[in-house]
Formats: C-alpha cells, sequence, structure tokens
C-alpha cells in the first residue's frame, strides 16, 4: 500500500511516499480501507514516522476479539498513520459514519470537533446566553466552535480576517471581528468565554475582555506547548483569582463525543467546513498549505 512517511534527512526530516506491506490487526483493532483523512498542526509540528490521525473509511480487517463492526462498515475516528491507503486502530477509537456524512465530511472531525466540543463545554462550562468570543473562527477548531457554541444557545463573537468574514457569519456569528482592522482585546465587549484557538496573545491582554466570572479556554498543540506553560508559570504568581481564569487543554479521544457530534450533523446544527481536498500523492503539498496558518476549515486528504 502507499503511504506518506517522515524520512531523515540531512534538512531535517521530509516527508515520502513510500510502498508499505498493508496492516494486520491484533485482537481489538480494525483495518480499514482509508477513504479521507484531514489535517492537524500535530501532523506536521510532530513529524513522527507516520503522520495523520483523523480518518474516515471501510472496514477491511477485524482482529478477533472485535465486536463493534464488521467488514464493510463506514467508520471514522482516530488512528496512527491515516495519510496511506489503509490504516489500523482500536475499535474504540471509531464510530459508525451517519449515512448522512460523506467520508471527506466525517474525516474533517475528530481532531478539531472534539477540541471544540470539550474546551466549550467541559473546559469553558459553556450556558445558554452566555457571552462568547473565539479567537481564530475560521480554523480548523474554530469552525466547529462557532456553530457549536451556537447549539449551546450562546451569544457567539468570532475574530477572523476580512476574507473570512463571510464564511464565520454563515456558521451563525452573532458578532464578527476583523482582525486586520481590529484588535479583540480593546474590545468594549465583555465574555463570559474564550476560546482561543490561536495564542497570540498574552494573558493579561485577553483578561481585558472577560467578564467578572469569565474565563478563557486555550486550547493547544506541542509546537505551542512550552510558550503557554511559560504564561501560565508567569501566571502563577498572580493571584488565585487571575489563575482561575485561564485553562490549557488537549483534546481527549472519547467515543460519546463523536456521537455527539454526529448527532448535532443530524440535527442540521453542524457542518464540516472543508477548505481544499489533495490526493495521497501531494501529501506533502497539503501540509505544506496548512502549515502557512491561513487555511479556511479543514484540509483533506481525499481518496477515490
Amino acid at each position: 500500500m502507499k503511504a506518506a512517511v517522515y524520512t531523515k534527512a540531512k534538512i531535517g526530516r521530509v516527508l515520502e511516499m513510500k510502498d508499505l506491506e498493508r496492516p494486520v490487526p491484533k485482537n481489538n483493532e480494525v483495518v480499514m480501507r482509508v477513504r479521507a483523512a484531514s489535517i492537524n498542526p500535530l501532523d506536521w509540528r510532530m513529524k513522527s514516522h507516520r503522520p495523520g490521525v483523523d480518518v474516515a473509511g471501510q472496514v477491511a480487517a477485524v482482529g478477533g476479539a472485535v465486536t463493534q463492526f464488521k467488514l464493510g462498515d463506514a467508520v471514522f475516528g482516530l488512528c496512527k498513520g491515516a495519510f496511506a491507503e489503509y490504516a489500523c486502530t482500536h475499535e474504540a477509537k471509531l464510530v459508525r459514519k451517519p449515512e448522512s456524512l460523506s467520508f471527506d465530511q466525517a474525516a474533517a472531525i475528530p481532531v478539531a470537533g472534539l477540541t471544540a466540543l470539550q474546551g466549550l463545554r467541559d473546559k469553558g462550562h459553556l450556558q445558554p446566553g452566555q457571552k462568547v468570543l473565539i479567537n481564530g473562527a475560521a480554523g480548523g477548531v474554530g469552525t466547529f466552535a462557532v456553530q457549536i457554541a451556537k447549539s449551546f444557545g450562546a451569544n457567539v463573537t468570532g475574530v477572523c480576517s476580512t476574507k473570512n468574514v463571510e464564511l464565520v457569519r454563515s456558521l451563525g456569528a452573532d458578532r464578527i471581528i476583523d482582525y486586520t482592522c481590529d484588535d479583540f482585546t480593546q474590545d468594549s465587549e465583555r465574555y463570559d468565554l474564550l476560546l482561543d484557538n490561536v495564542g497570540n496573545r498574552t494573558l493579561s491582554a485577553m483578561r481585558r475582555v472577560l467578564g467578572p466570572n469569565g474565563k478563557c479556554v486555550m486550547a493547544g498543540a506541542p509546537k505551542e506547548l512550552w510558550a503557554v506553560l511559560t504564561r501560565l508559570l508567569k501566571a502563577f504568581a498572580w493571584s488565585q483569582f487571575i489563575r482561575q481564569k485561564f485553562k490549557f487543554f488537549i483534546a481527549k479521544m472519547n467515543r460519546d463525543d463523536l456521537t455527539t457530534l454526529c448527532e448535532l450533523i443530524k440535527a442540521g446544527k453542524l457542518i464540516p467546513e472543508i477548505d481544499r481536498r489533495y490526493p495521497l500523492d501531494e501529501t506533502a503539498d497539503a501540509l505544506a498549505y496548512a502549515e502557512e496558518g491561513h487555511a479556511r476549515a479543514k484540509v483533506l486528504i481525499a481518496f477515490q
């Protein structure tokens, strides 16, 4: 099978297409024929041997102890090495793909959708009627977050660039701040929750837009981890009141949460947004485009 693999080179690691053996499932594992996979920041930042974690496909083989799926089932979820013709993962990391979802849409969901849902609901404790500001509203996590926050009954302000204003408005944002014209940290509005998907503002600057009981949830990726930890260590010297306002987290796999996202989609409250699709042979180009930081919504590796 063809697969995207990082290999060592004089300039660091480069992504190459290689012919590998098709995976064989262990007892609780499922092998999928990959139909679509989506890109996340960790795919170019970590540069693990086999990139790709978001996957959607059809079950091609199952281990002897697998009880949830059978050959031919359409599934999606998380795995290692999704940028390949076949991928293998534990059955607990997969759910059935609803018929109403395309494979492309399903592949766009896992990391970004879970991050948005868990950030707003579990870390931000967002409630109906509250005001939420989403920094990076046109990105992979942001496009999910705007819609999920609206489904919770929140009043949503999205921060994005000029070219993405109409997209964010179409997702349901009540108000939009164009960061090329205005600095959201100077906004006169005060928010109950700030979901920061970008990490381009200081804690003190973000604190200015939080209400008396407001909090900031920072959705992180490995590259930002040290910078965020440094910011939190500095905050440790501040009062307990300030420290309680800021939370950093990385989403965790949760089958129930993937099902929740599917239910929102079936109810018409959530639509996975896709920016571009690339064939497997152009995975390196897809990663380069996503790494530029200007992609709107999700970038996919799509298969015939």
